[in-house]
């Protein structure tokens, strides 16, 4: 797996201060994608021990909420296997920080029975605590938006989705 950037202060991309990582490869291609570089599976740099070394000693602070996984796409097969490894790893030190991910995919058509297939998914899916669903749709982009750049895109609390069986939103307001 490759990532195109690591920020170690994002106040952008979730609830509180974050350290965001960007992966690379994206098969959507949405119109309008704030971040078309990171489509290619091989740009930036190598995803390596090192690199989760330094995300876990960025999430060692107290101002830090947690961590965003964002793209690219965070869910295309490639990236599964780095990102499960390393969400389960940030659970098991840090169970207080949450973490988010931000995808394309629809929760309900293709996570959900990705889940059932892959324990792969199960697992990335399962140390997740909100996932931003939906393709960025450029027709319904709204910059008033919390934490989403357009109205079609949910914030979904995964925890409490899975453990119910149906979609539970999380609304932010001003």
């Amino acid at each position: 797996m490759y990532y195109a950037d690591l920020k170690k202060v994002d106040i952008a991309n979730g609830e509180g201060v974050r350290v965001s990582l960007f992966v690379s490869g994206c098969r959507h291609h949405c119109k309008g994608c704030f971040n078309e570089i990171a489509w290619n599976f091989k740009y930036g740099k190598e995803f390596t021990e090192e690199t989760v070394n330094e995300i876990m000693k960025e999430l060692n602070h107290d101002y830090v909420e947690g961590l965003s996984l964002l793209g690219g796409e965070p869910l295309e097969p490639e990236n599964q296997t780095a990102l499960a490894d390393l969400v389960e790893k940030v659970k098991e030190k840090y169970p207080n920080k949450n973490i988010w991910c931000y995808t394309g995919f629809d929760f309900e058509k293709d996570i959900v029975p990705e889940c059932e297939k892959s324990n792969v998914t199960k697992k990335l899916i399962s140390n997740i605590d909100v996932v931003v669903d939906g393709k960025f749709d450029e027709t319904k982009m709204d910059r008033k938006l919390k934490f989403r750049g357009s109205s079609n895109q949910r914030i979904i609390d995964v925890p409490e989705t899975l453990k119910n069986r149906h979609i539970k939103l999380i609304n932010f307001t001003d």
